[in-house]
């Protein structure tokens, strides 16, 4: 065992702390490939783009929104973002349905109402919901000033062989669709996972490394408090569904460093870092990255200048 005042790496807690992020996520990382195979199968090219509204600008709030019916947490959301954006959508709508979904994720309220039960359970739900919504819309309305050769990785948005239009023929039997979706998803579940088996390690190397104790003297600092929250939502990249637990146990931070926590998290961890990487380019994510901390650390800071009650 390697000890120091900040860091001491332990094996067996370095294990339990991998396999614990793994068996959280890798469910919901085969449920989004899953539902990418579904929607390679069933949803027309065309209809993407016949759904939203011909304004771009409301286009892109309405897909903040689809995270409301589309419920899918961190987890899986890449795989299910690139095979919409494959489909037709824009790939604004795409990042802002990807940022927001994870935390208007009806699931995601009803964790976060349980867990902060007499904290002011209603209103850190409601500024979480907000908050992440409004934050990935104003992504998304900036991402679409800039082409998509300049965000996705090369060659994402080029067809995969055949035309899957022709998929919806009422000739195919049940069984020719099953493979086509089972060959969908094994592809884009191998495609991403070994990103998130590589940011599950990161992550579970520095919430087991690094003594989690030097962040508390940060507590009584509101700046440094929402910072070093966001920090930590980085480092633990703990699903959107079930983190309102861990903030709510963070009783020496304001509520305003709870909210980031809440908010970036799910937009941006360890594990999404290297989810990112199988669509997006190196220099839109480190971007996206700092442009998430910004908005979001002076938002909450924000808020916790108006010294709310809750």
């Amino acid at each position: 065992m390697l000890t120091a005042a900040w860091f001491k790496f332990s094996l067996p807690d370095f294990q339990y702390a991998f396999l614990s992020i793994l068996l959280e996520g890798m469910p919901f990382l085969l449920g989004g490939a899953i539902l990418s195979g579904l929607l390679e199968e069933f949803l027309p090219q065309s209809l993407m783009t016949r759904l939203l509204p011909r304004n771009p600008r409301v286009a892109v709030l309405v897909s903040g929104l689809l995270g409301v019916i589309f419920p899918v947490c961190e987890c899986g959301i890449v795989p299910v973002v690139r095979r919409l954006m494959r489909k037709g959508l824009p790939v604004s709508c795409g990042i802002t349905y990807m940022l927001a979904a994870p935390i208007v994720n009806p699931l995601v309220v009803l964790s976060t109402l349980a867990a902060f039960r007499g904290q002011g359970a209603w209103e850190m739900t409601l500024m979480r919901f907000g908050l992440g919504l409004s934050v990935a819309v104003i992504a998304g309305w900036i991402c679409s000033y800039f082409t998509p050769l300049s965000i996705l990785r090369p060659g994402l948005l080029a067809p995969e062989g055949e035309d899957h239009e022709n998929h919806h023929d009422k000739g195919r039997s049940i069984l020719d669709r099953l493979q086509n979706i089972a060959g969908v998803a094994s592809r884009d579940f191998l495609d991403v996972s070994v990103y998130f088996v590589i940011g599950a390690a990161a992550a579970s190397l520095f919430s087991t490394a690094v003594n989690q104790e030097i962040i508390l003297p940060l507590a009584s600092n509101p700046p440094l408090a929402i910072a070093s929250l966001m920090g930590l939502a980085l480092v633990l990249s703990v699903c959107s569904t079930t983190d309102a637990f861990i903030a709510a146990t963070l009783t020496t931070f304001p509520m305003a460093a709870k909210l980031a926590f809440l908010v970036f998290g799910p937009m941006l961890d360890f594990k999404l870092l290297f989810l990112y990487g199988s669509a997006f380019t190196k220099r839109f994510i480190l971007s996206l990255a700092i442009g998430l901390f910004v908005v979001i650390g002076l938002i909450c800071w924000r808020i916790a200048t108006l010294n709310l009650a809750w």
